[in-house]
């Protein structure tokens, strides 16, 4: 039969445990899985001049090296869209958190008969909330 393309994005900056549980879920739903991946400048746009802490290229190289990851693309625009008309992937995954959201591509993937797989997020776990306990943790040892 046909291999199933599963596709999934984001910023992947800080790789934590709450990413590589979701992208886990992700290839469990199909059986090639590609990443989109925000370029530097993308990051920028959508989370300020001080994100990403990673470069794309390192970001890439992570994603890359987990076994759930079999192909990584860059992408520049605010949203994945048109990296996804172009992958056509059979399965788009999200985080359960986009349930009541329409996602980014998913009209066109459910127009050829494609589909939405939402997969758990782990609680607790955000770069941005990891960067917030790194800078207590450094405030506390120069006290």
């Amino acid at each position: 039969g046909d291999l199933r393309i599963g596709f999934t994005n984001g910023v992947f900056d800080l790789l934590h445990p709450g990413h590589v549980r979701v992208l886990a879920q992700a290839r469990a739903a199909c059986d090639r899985l590609v990443v989109g991946l925000n370029s530097d400048a993308s990051v920028r746009r959508l989370k300020g001049p001080q994100r990403p802490v990673i470069g794309h290229a390192e970001r890439a190289a992570m994603l890359a090296a987990l076994a759930s990851v079999d192909y990584v693309v860059l992408f520049d625009d605010e949203t994945p869209v048109e990296l996804i008309h172009q992958v056509r992937p059979d399965v788009l995954v999200k985080g359960i958190s986009y349930a009541h959201k329409r996602i980014a591509g998913q009209d066109f993937v459910e127009s050829y008969g494609g589909r939405v797989h939402l997969a758990h997020e782990v609680q607790g776990w955000s770069t941005t909330s990891l960067i917030e306990r790194l800078a207590a943790t450094n405030q506390r040892q120069a006290a």
